[in-house]
């Protein structure tokens, strides 16, 4: 479809890459990965058409389509959202208004007519295109978009002008999604996404049933999306099968291949030179001594780049706290005046926080993620209910805007040198390394950064001396896969309290050890990280655990019903023989009555059930134990899938197994 030979680019007088051979073929999925200024965004341009080689050569097949989405920088006016998506559909808009007129043609002309035929015929054609390029669908194809990327109903009809960057970019990457072109080109389109709109992405381009190449700094989206990893590294382009976890496999195994050929090739070089400086004066070796010049001139030297050092920086730890941190009781917040245009955003919400742990809040956008951080903060009061912090607990807010806490007209190693006294220049340096600036970008006033490189300083700054509860609000934005691990280690030792916003689905997973799904006015809590909270929240196999658990409740109230009976008329023929002589004898029948509640045969049965089901719940773990350790090796996407569904059926037996064990051990207690 697309291919690349020899090519190379240079950027100034920088070599991005050379000697480039690529194929793109119609069923390629690609991840285009490479440390920042490599030129993965220029690669992209040049597929794009936008930026030419410097060397070499790119051929394209006819009639090929391609869509670009950039990380930023456009920008859309004049018409509303859906008629801005449903403006990619020109020329199938086009087809049906001519069919339109033929169909008002035809109702005026003689049917048994010469030029009635060839309007027919005419309309016949178009009609069969227009059906098989879903030309009857358009509008659900656009509203099943804008709804998967975060659009309500309500903001279709809005100007696309009334929108910020962000959301101006959503609505780029559903016009391309919507004119699906045979290459795909997307450059970071989860910089802009939340959650649900990047696992609603995730689904979409696996089924994509073209081409696409694509840059992202989420692992995650990644490892699902993707069959190949094209990686720029060493001013060479090199390709990797499987996923981005397997990449980084072979990325390793590459690397130590190279350093092997590297000394190999060193320990000739030794030989060859050590040879030639002894018998350079030696007639009688003499030709021995030019042949081994001449090796060494032809030599292609085998060349190990400066690798990007991983930074394992010790941030100092919190003051410890008491182990209540946070605790809301009965808290409502809304906006606007009561009963007018009031906007209800929590209600009665109850839950609290405890020293260690890590809280991922989840939540549509909109739905007040944010709004919950604040109050916590403290930076929003609250409408209703109280608030409050545990013994020795101090917060500390990293806000999406944090930037405009930054003092403009200072040098940024300047700045974080007098925050961090202790720490040597070559330490703040590789720390700001991994934030993305390096070279002389440390030495530039904090006023001269961009929105998200200021936003990036902050945390690196609220990151050197943490309070012991951390309110983070989007920390991965604006991030590279660099900085994220940079972030998640030290993250991962902080010993104080983290509540924390990320639409980063690798982050959430390990670093979250709860879930605050926010929606509705309410926060539903889950334990476990983002895996565990969508397993529970899509209640695998719900109505058949439900129709189970109801099965097994009748059967036991069948039998308490029955034992309640036996046990009832044995106490009435007590009765009659005996007369009680005090008021303590209704008690003892009752106690004995409940004691009665099972008869002995179906007590035993019961108990052999039960030792049974502990019995299958130790089988399923390990299963479900063994299954995730098999997922870790990619063997192809068949097999993937098919241990992925195995893993589902063995939770849901799981889940099954103990809602019947609960049932039981409550019956028999």
């Amino acid at each position: 479809m697309i291919q690349l030979s020899g090519a190379g680019k240079r950027y100034g007088h920088k070599l991005l890459f050379e000697n480039t051979d690529w194929l793109i073929t119609p069923e390629s999925r690609i991840g285009l990965v490479g440390a920042n200024g490599t030129g993965k965004s220029t690669i992209m341009k040049i597929l794009a058409g936008s930026e030419t080689l410097d060397y070499g050569s790119i051929s394209r097949a006819k009639a090929i389509s391609t869509g670009y989405l950039p990380q930023d920088g456009l920008t859309l006016t004049g018409r509303t959202i859906f008629a801005e998506c449903m403006s990619v559909f020109a020329e199938l808009d086009a087809i049906e208004k001519e069919m339109e007129s033929l169909t008002r043609s035809m109702s005026e002309l003689d049917h048994e007519g010469p030029e009635y035929a060839n309007v027919a015929d005419r309309y016949q054609k178009l009609e069969h295109e227009f059906v098989a390029r879903d030309g009857y669908t358009l509008e659900a194809q656009v509203g099943q978009v804008l709804t998967g990327l975060g659009f309500h109903r309500d903001d279709w009809k809005r100007q696309t002008e009334e929108f910020s960057g962000g959301w101006q970019m959503r609505i780029a990457l559903a016009k391309l999604l919507l004119q699906k072109p045979n290459l795909l080109l997307l450059d970071e389109p989860t910089n802009h996404l939340d959650l649900e709109a990047r696992n609603w992405l995730e689904e979409y381009l696996t089924t994509y049933p073209y081409a696409f190449v694509l840059i992202s700094h989420d692992r995650y989206f990644l490892d699902i999306t993707v069959q190949c990893i094209l990686e720029i590294w060493n001013k060479r382009i090199h390709f990797y099968a499987g996923n981005y976890d397997q990449y980084l496999v072979a990325k390793t195994a590459r690397k130590e291949q190279l350093e092997s050929a590297y000394k190999t090739q060193h320990d000739r070089i030794e030989q060859l030179e050590v040879f030639i400086n002894r018998f350079r004066y030696t007639a009688t070796k003499a030709k021995q001594v030019q042949s081994r010049i001449k090796e060494l001139e032809k030599m292609e030297r085998i060349e190990i780049p400066e690798e990007e050092k991983t930074v394992h920086f010790s941030f100092p730890q919190p003051k410890p706290s008491g182990r209540i941190v946070a605790e809301f009781t009965d808290v409502a917040k809304s906006y606007g005046e009561r009963g007018i245009n009031e906007h209800k955003v929590f209600e009665k919400v109850n839950f609290m926080i405890e020293r260690g742990e890590r809280v991922a809040l989840v939540g549509v956008n909109g739905a007040g993620k944010s709004t919950l951080i604040k109050l916590l903060a403290g930076q929003e009061p609250l409408t209703a209910g109280a608030y409050k912090l545990g013994h020795n607990v101090g917060p500390d807010y990293f806000a999406q805007d944090q930037y405009k806490e930054l003092d403009p007209e200072a040098r940024i190693l300047d700045d974080l040198g007098e925050l961090s006294p202790a720490s040597t220049q070559t330490q703040l340096r590789s720390l700001l390394g991994c934030f993305l600036f390096s070279g002389d970008d440390v030495f530039k006033r904090i006023g001269v950064l961009s929105g998200g490189e200021r936003n990036r300083y902050a945390l690196l700054k609220m990151l050197l001396h943490p309070a012991n509860f951390l309110l983070l609000d989007e920390p991965t934005n604006h991030l590279d896969l660099r900085a994220k691990d940079v972030l998640l280690e030290a993250l991962m030792k902080y010993t104080g309290t983290v509540v924390f916003v990320s639409h980063d689905r690798y982050f959430i997973d390990k670093l979250a050890t709860r879930v605050f799904e926010i929606g509705d006015g309410k926060v539903e809590i889950y334990p476990g990280n983002y895996e565990d909270y969508l397993w529970r929240k899509q209640g695998k196999a719900a109505g058949q655990t439900e129709a189970v658990e109801n099965e097994l409740v009748g059967e036991l109230s069948a039998v308490r019903s029955s034992d309640h009976r036996v046990a009832e008329s044995s106490a009435n023929e007590e009765a009659h023989a005996v007369t009680p002589t005090n008021g303590d004898a209704p008690n003892r029948g009752s106690a004995d009555s409940k004691a009665k509640r099972l008869n002995p045969i179906k007590r035993q049965q019961m108990e052999h059930r039960l030792h049974e089901i502990e019995e299958e719940i130790a089988r399923a773990e390990a299963a479900i134990a063994l299954c995730e350790t098999q997922l870790q090796s990619f063997v192809s996407a068949e097999e993937t899938q098919r241990r992925t569904q195995e893993l589902a059926h063995h939770k849901t037996a799981l889940q099954n197994l103990m809602t019947e064990w609960e049932v039981l051990s409550e019956t028999l207690t």
